[in-house]
């Protein structure tokens, strides 16, 4: 009986422990499983002076609260603790303690394992930047309106051969001449916008292209309604009859460039008939002193042949008489 005594107060005496904080319970897993704090640092990829914090449940030696429950999350998931519950007493410590009164952060970090690197980061902001730097050249480019010296080197092209000997007129000297020949509206304008002709054209009304416009430009609804001369030469149409034209440069050098239009009116020379031929004498036949001539194919006497000897005398002659 003293025995039993004895056993049962030793039994009092010494109570069964059980860890009470997030950081005993983490301990207490780990050393169950026989592992090292670096064992768990090489799983979680923290450092072990941050285990040991964890651990210690010194959330003030660790950078921030999202840090700490972060780091004893992911050391839950090592020891095969759960993570939620773990996370859960983090948090409720830390805010009960004196860093929880003095300190909130509103953003807590996802698993520390699962970060992608500082070195990874910085090259995916270097690709993001160079692919908008890129983009924003490519459509710089293609909005960029060309130039006044691309609009002339268009311009420039090789006008029509001039006749030897004959000193070419420079297209510019040239003055460009519109004209109606019906009712039409039209707008001419340079390459910086500016309205040089903006309107309706009346039948019969022409209007002269300034020698100082730079790169002129047509819109107009019906090009079929105008006509237009350089230096007096008409040149080609400036488009199909009623089709909107637009951007159409008029310059003395890009009209030239179009080439000659058809004159109007003209028709095929008539082709040549034969002429007639000239009446042909052909010799009179055998017996007979008289020539004769050939008219087309119809050979007719010169002269009527003389009457038969004996034959009688006309009526107006005297006829019957002995």
């Amino acid at each position: 009986m003293a025995d039993e005594a004895e056993t049962e107060a030793g039994a009092m005496g010494a109570p069964e422990t059980h860890p009470s904080t997030p950081g005993a319970k983490l301990r207490a897993a780990r050393e169950a499983q026989g592992l090292s704090l670096q064992d768990v640092a090489t799983r979680t990829r923290i450092a072990v002076r941050q285990l040991d914090a964890v651990e210690r449940d010194d959330y003030a030696a660790l950078p921030g609260i999202p840090y700490a429950v972060g780091f004893a999350r992911a050391y839950a998931r090592a020891v095969d603790l759960d993570e939620v519950t773990i996370a859960a007493e983090v948090r409720h410590g830390v805010n009960n303690s004196d860093i929880g009164a003095n300190r909130y952060e509103a953003f807590e970090p996802v698993d520390p394992a699962r970060v992608p690197s500082r070195t990874l980061a910085w090259t995916a902001a270097v690709i993001v930047v160079l692919l908008i730097a890129g983009f924003t050249i490519w459509r710089t480019q293609l909005l960029t309106p060309p130039t006044a010296e691309e609009i002339a080197q268009d311009e420039a092209k090789p006008a029509a051969a001039q006749p030897a000997g004959v000193a070419p007129v420079p297209p510019a000297a040239q003055p460009v001449v519109f004209t109606a020949i019906d009712d039409v509206w039209l707008r001419i304008y340079d390459e910086a916008g500016e309205r040089l002709k903006d309107g309706l054209m009346k039948k019969g009304d022409s209007f002269t292209l300034p020698a100082e416009a730079k790169g002129p430009m047509i819109l107009t609804g019906r090009p079929q309604a105008l006509t237009v001369t350089v230096g007096g030469k008409p040149v080609a149409p400036l488009g199909a009859p009623d089709r909107t034209i637009a951007d159409v440069p008029v310059s003395a050098a890009a009209l030239l460039a179009r080439g000659a239009a058809a004159p109007e009116g003209a028709t095929p020379a008539p082709a040549a008939t034969p002429a007639a031929r000239p009446a042909q004498r052909r010799p009179a036949p055998a017996g007979t002193g008289t020539p004769s001539a050939t008219i087309g194919s119809i050979s007719m006497p010169a002269t009527p042949p003389p009457a038969p000897t004996g034959a009688p005398a006309s009526a107006g002659s005297g006829a019957g008489q002995p």
